[in-house]
């Protein structure tokens, strides 16, 4: 079995996110209102963003630390 390339993992780790973004954020919309928490659309898209980033690097790190494990 070979290991996964670095650019693989980053690659992976885009397209996970990249899914979750688009799935957190509507379930903002939908679930915001029910804790009375209004936000606008902007605000939505720019949260989910963040959370994005924070999501991607956790992603990256932990896929290279398990490779790094694997490989020992």
């Amino acid at each position: 079995m070979t290991a996964q390339s670095r650019r693989m993992s980053l690659i992976e780790a885009v397209t996970n996110v990249a899914l979750g973004y688009v799935l957190a954020v509507a379930t903002q919309i939908l679930v915001f209102p029910w804790f009375g928490l209004h936000a606008s659309l902007g605000d939505n898209l720019a949260l989910g963003a963040v959370f994005v980033g924070i999501s991607l690097l956790r992603s990256y790190a932990l896929r290279r630390l398990f490779e790094a494990f694997r490989a020992r």
